[in-house]
């Protein structure tokens, strides 16, 4: 027996959170009602927030461009409903600030059916696809909004060995993409295999958590003889999903600090992202909805839903029974990397995976005491980083010798440390702070 085998398809280190997936894992994709009001943000992806092509008072369709990208790093925006322009400017975020947005008033008497053809994709250059898919509006789904063209408008040096799709879904509550997995597996593979061809890499990789055997099983069943396709069943632990964890699981490959996946010949996409690229070019439609799972103990009927962009976080709760009275908190995202929700008439957005309903058994954190050096926080980090040490640094406000002597824009801000931290520390919110002092130095930047 080889002495150097992997026994495992993990990484090293990481937490074990509560899963609690039963509350929605079993339950089909519903489609949420068309409301009448929809608010896009412009910056609601990495990069430069796109360029309005309409004005107030516009008719707009469904699906047609209201926002265009500006620069390499930006996509375009669409609107989710057929309807008329009512505003633009500022409106309120979800954490709370004011960015600038597009308002449409869904038209009453319009049945929202798209009108749209499929888009002829095999004779596109790499450029043209990557270019198609910026036009399509199609970031990462998996929560952080990154463009997904950018991936592919790689330099002739740069090879793409393997398309490794994220199917980990590791963050608690969350099961939107269980469900598309479960429920769209054919679409998957078409959009895996578009990708695949354009980027020429020799396979496509699906990794999937092992407490998903029915996703499992039905992505095996959809893989014909000869494709090259293989289903990589994971062991289950946080932050699996994340893109250098899932690398180092799948393929014993670790991506060094201050590098990409590309630069170990990986190409990283999410399975809705995946999808989203394979409806817009097998339907013409455009990145204008997304399946988000709404959960937690403080909603009645916990569902898996097709949501329109720019719909309020409120009508998707109302989806789902309302708010109980007990819920304290209400996270847009998974309960480890998610953010708190400061007001609820806030639009979803293109990240959006989960509405989590959380009560005080879930959101109570420990009174908050000294650090007792047990190294709980190190044990946890799986990217191998000293998070006490960045919180006491923190504290003194010595952040940038957090970020030239201690690699801090190597943390992902995952979540693990202070998860573990007995001493209930808001590592990560330390992190964050130090983070956004050090983005307005442009010296410093991050991997």
């Amino acid at each position: 027996m080889n002495p150097f085998r992997r026994l495992t398809n993990s990484f090293d280190h990481g937490v074990h959170p509560s899963h609690h997936k039963e509350r929605t894992e079993g339950l089909p994709i519903q489609r949420l009602p068309f409301g009448r009001r929809f608010v896009i943000p412009l910056g609601q992806h990495i990069g430069a927030p796109a360029e309005p092509v309409v004005q107030v008072g516009d008719s707009v369709k469904r699906g047609q461009m209201i926002a265009e990208p500006v620069g390499f790093i930006s996509v375009a925006l669409h609107s989710p409903v057929t309807g008329k322009v009512s505003g633009i400017g500022p409106n309120r975020h979800v954490d709370g600030t004011f960015q600038q947005a597009i308002e449409i008033e869904a038209d009453p008497y319009d049945t929202q059916q798209m009108e749209s053809a499929p888009i002829e994709w095999e004779s596109l250059s790499v450029d043209d696809f990557a270019k198609e898919v910026q036009q399509a509006g199609i970031v990462g789904l998996g929560g952080a909004a990154f463009p997904c063209h950018v991936k592919y408008a790689l330099p002739e040096e740069v090879q793409t060995k393997h398309l490794l799709i994220n199917g980990a879904e590791c963050e608690p509550y969350l099961t939107n993409d269980h469900r598309v997995m479960l429920e769209r597996p054919e679409t998957l593979l078409a959009g895996a295999e578009m990708v695949r061809q354009k980027l020429g890499a020799e396979e496509i990789v699906i990794g999937v958590e092992k407490n998903k055997p029915d996703a499992i099983a039905a992505l095996q069943n959809q893989i014909k003889p000869g494709q090259p396709v293989r289903i990589m069943p994971l062991e289950v632990k946080y932050p699996q999903g994340a893109e250098k964890m899932l690398i180092k699981s799948v393929f014993g490959i670790e991506v060094p600090a201050g590098k990409l996946p590309k630069d170990v010949r990986v190409a990283v996409n999410n399975v809705a992202t995946i999808v989203a690229i394979a409806d817009y070019f097998q339907t013409g439609m455009p990145l204008i909805e997304r399946v988000v799972t709404v959960s937690g103990p403080g909603v009645s009927y916990p569902a898996n839903v097709i949501v329109p962009l720019g719909t309020s976080i409120r009508e998707v709760l109302e989806f789902a029974g309302g708010l109980k009275e007990e819920t304290r908190q209400v996270i847009l995202g998974g309960p480890m990397m998610g953010a708190s929700i400061a007001d609820l008439d806030a639009p979803m957005l293109k990240g959006s995976s989960g509405v989590l309903a959380l009560t005080e058994k879930e959101t109570g954190r420990p009174e908050e005491h000294n650090c007792i050096r047990c190294g709980r926080c190190v044990e946890a980090c799986p990217y191998f980083l000293n998070p006490a040490r960045f919180a006491r640094l923190a504290k003194s406000r010595m952040f940038e010798a957090m970020a030239e002597n201690y690699n801090l824009m190597d943390c992902v801000e995952c979540g693990c440390c202070t998860y573990s931290c007995p001493s209930g520390i808001p590592i990560v919110q330390h992190i964050r702070t130090a983070k956004n002092h050090l983005r307005t130095k442009p010296q410093v930047k991050e991997a």
